[in-house]
C-alpha cells in the first residue's frame, strides 16, 4: 500500500507576491498550487493508494472561493484516479468556536467519492484498492473546547496545557488499545510534539501550545505517525517513524534553508505486524527558493554600490524571493543607492527587502575619547571633521549647533 503524507499546504499565503497576469491571481498562490500539483502528479503516476493531508489546507479559516475551487480541483483529480484522500483538520481549518463548519466539511456534504475527513479524535477504516488501513485521527484541538468546562476554566496557562495533554494522551491511549492488530495502522495528527524543531531551530517547548510527548506517540502498535503543524520536515523517531512532512512551500525567510516536499510510505497489508513498513522516503518539490544576501561595508571599501552589486552577482538569485541585508556605518549610509541594488536583483522573482542596518560606531574612533565632560559643541565639531565635511559646511553647522545649545542650555 503506497501512502503519500503531506500537511500545511496553506493555500492563500500571499506575502511576497505580485499579480499573475495569466490567472489574475497572486503569484504566490500559483507557487503553492504548483507544489501541490507535483504531489498530485506523483501520486497518480505512482498509483498511490492513499493521500494523507495532516491539517492546514488553507491559510485562513474562511478561504476565498478561488482558493476552495483550486484545492477541490486537485482533490478531485486524485479521487477520480481511485486514490483515497484523508483530510485532517488543522488549526487554520477550524473555527475558533465549536459549531461553525471547518473548511473541510464541504466534502461530505457534496459526497465526493474517495474523500474522508476527520475533525475529531476517532479511528476510521479507509478501504483502498490494495487493502484496508485504520487511521487514528487527532485534529487540532481548540483550547476553547476545554475552557468552557468547569474542570479546566480556573487553571493557570501552564496547568491548563498540562491538563489538555493528559486528556489527549488518555483518549489516544484508548484508541490505540482498540486497534485491530491484523490491519496496518497510522496515527494522523495536527499537533506540537516535544522533540520537534521549528525552522529557526527553536524547540517547540518555547511556544504556548500544548505538547504531546514523542515517546508516547511512538507506540509499537502503530506502523507510522503522520504529523502536521510544524513546517520543517523532520523524523522524530524511527520505529515506528514519527514524522513531520513539513510544508510544501516556504512561507517566509525563516524557512529559507528548509527542504520542502512530501513523504512516501510503502506499508504491507500483511497480518504480520513485525515487517509491515517496507520503505519510507522524502520527495522534494520545486518550491520557490528564498535567498538572503548579507553584505558588510567597511570604512576602507571603495564604492559601496560596486561592492554590493559584485556580492549579489556571486549568488544564484534567478526566480528567487530575495532580500539584501547591508551593514553600513552612518557615515557611508547615504552613498548606497537602492535603485542600483534593485537593478542588480532584476533576475529575482520578488525583492522582499533591501535593509540597511547602521553599525553602532565606537566613540573612540573619532580621534579623542568622548565623555560627558567634553562640551557639546566640541563633540559636534569632532564628529563633523571626522566625516570629511567641507570647512564652510562645518562652520554653518557649528553655528546652528551653538544656537540650539544656547536656546536649550544643559541642566
Amino acid at each position: 500500500m503506497l501512502i503519500i503524507h503531506t500537511a500545511d499546504i496553506h493555500i492563500g499565503v500571499e506575502n511576497y507576491s505580485r499579480p499573475d497576469p495569466k490567472t489574475r491571481t497572486s503569484s504566490r498562490l500559483q507557487d503553492f498550487l504548483r507544489s501541490l500539483d507535483e504531489l498530485v502528479d506523483y501520486s497518480i503516476d505512482n498509483e498511490a493508494d492513499l493521500v494523507l493531508i495532516c491539517g492546514d489546507v488553507y491559510k485562513s479559516r474562511n478561504p476565498t472561493q478561488t482558493h476552495q475551487r483550486e484545492f477541490v480541483k486537485r482533490i478531485s483529480r486524485l479521487a477520480r484516479e481511485g486514490i483515497k484522500v484523508f483530510l485532517l483538520a488543522g488549526n487554520h481549518d477550524s473555527p475558533n468556536v465549536p459549531g461553525p463548519a471547518t473548511t473541510l466539511d464541504i466534502f461530505p456534504t457534496l459526497d465526493i467519492e474517495n474523500v474522508q475527513i476527520a475533525n475529531e479524535l476517532n479511528t476510521q477504516i479507509v478501504q483502498t484498492r490494495n487493502g484496508s488501513i485504520q487511521i487514528i485521527s487527532l485534529p487540532w484541538i481548540r483550547k476553547g473546547d476545554f475552557m468552557s468546562l468547569e474542570k479546566y476554566n480556573q487553571l493557570s496557562n501552564e496547568k491548563f496545557n498540562s491538563a489538555i495533554e493528559e486528556k489527549l494522551i488518555e483518549d489516544l491511549d484508548k484508541e490505540i488499545a482498540n486497534l485491530d492488530s491484523s490491519m496496518p495502522s497510522i496515527l494522523a495528527s495536527h499537533v506540537s510534539v516535544d522533540l520537534a524543531k521549528t525552522s529557526s531551530e527553536k524547540s517547540m517547548t518555547l511556544g504556548k501550545d500544548y505538547l504531546l510527548p514523542t515517546n508516547f506517540l511512538a507506540n509499537p502498535k502503530l506502523d507510522y505517525v503522520a504529523l502536521g503543524h510544524i513546517h520543517r520536515h523532520q523524523i522524530l523517531n524511527d520505529d515506528p517513524p514519527v514524522v513531520y512532512s513539513g510544508s510544501l512551500e516556504r512561507i517566509d525567510f525563516g524557512e529559507e534553508k528548509d527542504s520542502k516536499g512530501f513523504c512516501v510510505i510503502d506499508i504491507s497489508t500483511s497480518t504480520d505486524k513485525k515487517n509491515r513498513l517496507n520503505s519510507y522516503k522524502f520527495v522534494e518539490v520545486n518550491a520557490r527558493r528564498f535567498k538572503t544576501i548579507q553584505i558588510k561595508i567597511e570604512e576602507n571599501d571603495g564604492s559601496p554600490n560596486e561592492k554590493i552589486v559584485a556580492e549579489i552577482e556571486k549568488h544564484d538569485i534567478y526566480e528567487t524571493i530575495a532580500q539584501v541585508i547591508i551593514e553600513v556605518s552612518s557615515s557611508r549610509y547615504s552613498e548606497i543607492s537602492d535603485r542600483k541594488i534593485r537593478d542588480s536583483l532584476s533576475e529575482a522573482n520578488f525583492v522582499a527587502a533591501i535593509r540597511k542596518n547602521v553599525i553602532t560606531e565606537s566613540k573612540n574612533r573619532l580621534g579623542k575619547e568622548l565623555h560627558e565632560s567634553i562640551p557639546a559643541i566640541e563633540a559636534l565639531e569632532t564628529y563633523l571633521k571626522e566625516r570629511n565635511i567641507g570647512e564652510e559646511k562645518i562652520r554653518l553647522l557649528l553655528e546652528k549647533g551653538q544656537n540650539l545649545i544656547s536656546e536649550n542650555p544643559p541642566q
